[in-house]
């Protein structure tokens, strides 16, 4: 026994001295590779994720040619580092991202420091940024956070929204999920669908899954308004939206629903067979005679685009809603947000009256559920945010466009701008009298200028580098493009469009053109009422310069007039004390909430 014990402590001093000499050797060797084998990790996570965007490129674009990718991206890479400017290069990188990734339950990231509410202010709870990340329930956590860095990265970037979802909506939004995931592409009710094509039936109307199609139709606002419209007609109809994007749209969203694709597969039979689909028109003549015998379309084309507007006084009818009711497929052709007509159709009110009881947040909520930036996409914005906004006290955006060039000259416009941006005192005026700069204050504004033309962002800019203002303020001016001209079917013109739309809805006040669906985009999504300047004539400044809009919902620009129980024209502002007339289209309207 005695020897053992011997044994043993000799064993154990043995370990012990071998122990002091390996563990400082060991511990030396972990730190001198550590930031090695992070790298090598970093590298191989790295690979994966392009090994997994190549993936989804193919899927959604089919088999490219690599060197022609290879240039495409090129060219990608030198418009972003345009859109950039001179400013990112000397900008702190990440200001917002190391927040982003130091986060904590008791950090929510970057504010705007005019709506702190102090700087000794408690900290945000754990439920606090839980609701800020997932926009008070509007948002599922279900999704994988790389896969869309937007989608819970974006609240860090805007103040938290005092416009929040009823809880009715966020119910009928987790329906709607559950809805798209059991119906959605590939699923055996949507190839029973396709099985059947176009053909004429009986049965159509106890088809358990119907769909409502997207089509893309004039510009990126026009597009991305109806594509909130239609995502509300879907969940009022019970109908799994799918959208069909060309080339120049596969680049700008992330995926909106759970475990289910948007994108309309290229099986479907629209990609081939347009001429053979029954139209909305025709039906609507053959609804006369008895309809309940009738055969009626699986598909049918629902045209509501403002240039083919006759039917369009009865699609808000509730009995032309009975009759496309029993349509499994319809393929919706619109450039125009036609929400107010929804609330028109007496089917739907309570549905629309519990889901907004605040009517001018439609959009507001719809968008922010629905449209979240690409990471392509997002990582512009992120980056143009942080070399020009960021660190800013206020953000102005002011969005210019101009349908027609030769009814008013650039400095015209520029003039009313300044006019706009004096009389409601979003910009300071110039002292006149000092062109000194030693006694400028800290504080700074940044104005964000998006436009076709460069001369807005450039005049604006050379104003306020060469003039003192009153107040001291520093004001820099910044316009990450100027396309000069509105292009088609360009992938790269519309990232560019989409990051520009939402780089304005982070900013504090908006100044937008009238008539202009971009601007309606960028103002509703960011929960503002902008101010909307008035149409400018040759050299003379509108009096006033620019209106206050009176809700922030978008305008629709050619509404309905007839009125389906009187059977006859009628102002729908005199039927919904919810609707106005629009302060840039007089004959168009727009949801306010009720007391205006």
């Amino acid at each position: 026994m005695d020897k053992v014990s011997g044994w043993s402590l000799k064993s154990f001093r043995t370990l012990l001295v071998l122990a002091s000499i390996t563990f400082p050797i060991l511990i030396m060797f972990t730190l001198i590779h550590q930031s090695s084998i992070f790298y090598v990790v970093q590298g191989f996570n790295a690979l994966a994720g392009r090994t997994h965007n190549n993936t989804t490129n193919v899927i959604k674009h089919g088999t490219q040619n690599a060197g022609g990718e290879k240039d495409r991206n090129i060219i990608r890479e030198s418009a972003v580092d345009k859109m950039l400017g001179d400013k990112n290069q000397n900008a702190t990188p990440g200001i917002l991202e190391e927040r982003a990734q130091t986060i904590t339950n008791s950090d929510i990231g970057p504010r705007n420091p005019s709506f702190e509410d102090g700087k000794n202010a408690p900290s945000p709870s754990t439920t606090t940024v839980a609701n800020n990340k997932l926009l008070d329930g509007l948002l599922v956590s279900s999704f994988d956070g790389e896969s869309c860095l937007s989608r819970y990265q974006s609240y860090l970037y805007r103040k938290a929204s005092p416009h929040k979802p009823s809880k009715y909506l966020i119910f009928k939004l987790r329906n709607y999920e559950h809805l798209h995931q059991s119906c959605g592409p590939y699923t055996k009710f949507y190839n029973n669908i396709m099985r059947k094509g176009t053909k004429l039936s009986q049965n159509n109307a106890s088809t358990k899954c119907k769909y409502l199609v997207w089509t893309a139709s004039n510009g990126l606002g026009n597009r991305i308004l109806t594509l909130a419209a239609a995502f509300l007609y879907a969940i009022l109809t019970d109908r799994v939206l799918l959208v069909k994007f060309g080339a120049d749209m596969f680049g700008l969203f992330c995926e909106p629903f759970p475990d289910s694709s948007w994108l309309l597969p290229r099986n479907f039979p629209y990609w081939k067979d347009q001429k053979h689909i029954e139209t909305y028109e025709r039906m609507l003549k053959k609804s006369k005679v008895n309809s309940s015998q009738e055969l009626l379309p699986s598909f049918l084309i629902l045209n509501l685009q403002h240039t083919h507007d006759g039917h369009n006084n009865f699609f808000h009818c509730d009995r032309s809603q009975d009759l496309l009711q029993k349509i499994p497929v319809l393929i919706l052709w619109s450039d125009q947000y036609f929400v107010p007509s929804l609330f028109m159709i007496p089917s739907f009110t309570q549905d629309l009256n519990k889901m907004f009881p605040e009517k001018d947040t439609v959009f507001h909520h719809m968008g922010r559920y629905l449209l979240h930036p690409s990471n392509e996409a997002w990582e512009i914005i992120r980056k143009i945010y942080e070399a020009h906004l960021a660190k800013a006290n206020e953000r102005i955006g002011l969005q210019i466009r101009v349908f027609n060039t030769h009814r008013a000259s650039h400095q015209t416009i520029v003039n009313e701008i300044m006019a706009c941006t004096l009389r409601h005192r979003l910009l300071p005026d110039f002292d006149k009298q000092d062109s000194t700069t030693s006694l400028l204050k800290k504080t700074s504004k940044a104005v964000l200028v998006a436009s076709l033309f460069s001369e807005y962002g450039e005049k604006l800019k050379t104003m306020y580098r060469a003039n003192t203002t009153l107040t001291r303020e520093v004001i820099s001016v910044y316009q990450p493009s100027h396309e000069e001209n509105q292009k088609s079917n360009d992938d790269m013109h519309n990232i560019k469009a989409w990051t520009e739309i939402y780089l304005l809805s982070l900013c504090d006040a908006l100044i937008t053109s009238p008539k202009s669906t971009f601007g309606y985009v960028a103002h509703s999504l960011g929960g503002l009422k902008p101010w909307i300047l008035q149409r400018a004539y040759g050299e003379t400044i509108p009096n006033p310069p620019c209106q206050r809009a009176k809700s922030m919902e978008p305008c629709f620009h050619y509404p309905p007039k007839y009125d389906c129980r009187a059977n006859s024209t009628v102002d729908f502002t005199s039927l919904f004390h919810y609707m106005k007339h629009c302060e840039d289209v007089s004959s168009g309207l727009r949801l306010v909430n009720s007391n205006h």
